[in-house]
């Protein structure tokens, strides 16, 4: 194996790792998952919305946001309705217990991430997008439906 190839796995093991380091310590100072604060801090911004426009801000699949949704009920941390005109239409708000999750919550390592990409010159954000697009298609990636989350999933979750 090359050198340059090696860095190259070095780079992206650190990027998961971090991750992962990242998932545990939210998990382990509020109790829930990336992708679960994420939808929360939607909430918390927007009020009272539907799972379908969660579902869009947050660019997961509607089943995914009503498996977060249903984890967060069931902890008394969001609160949801059915629609009465439309009873597909599906509510979703913040209570007050997840107001205070968010609150004592670490900054989720991709608004970390967007921060310091933002800041860098134009040329440099298209030339690391390229580079990570390119690393995708070699590892048979591309078509792989994926959120901008930073996330590992729940660690007794199988991968789909």
């Amino acid at each position: 194996m090359s050198t340059r190839s090696e860095d190259a796995l070095i780079a992206l093991r650190q990027i998961q790792r971090k991750t992962e380091q990242a998932s545990r310590k939210l998990a382990a100072m509020v109790g829930l998952t990336p992708s679960q604060l994420l939808v929360m801090q939607i909430l918390a911004e927007r009020g009272e919305i539907s799972v379908g426009e969660v579902s869009k801000q947050t660019q997961l699949k509607h089943a995914t946001i009503t498996s977060l949704v249903d984890k967060l009920v069931a902890r008394n941390l969001v609160t949801r309705r059915r629609c009465e005109e439309d009873r597909r239409r599906v509510w979703v708000r913040l209570l007050p217990d997840g107001q205070n999750a968010i609150t004592s919550a670490p900054d989720l390592l991709q608004d970390t991430f967007q921060l310091r990409f933002e800041g860098l010159p134009d040329w440099h954000q298209a030339m690391l997008v390229s580079s990570l697009e390119r690393v995708a298609a070699l590892l048979d990636a591309e078509e792989m439906e994926a959120a901008p989350i930073l996330d590992i999933g729940a660690l007794d979750e199988r991968p789909t």
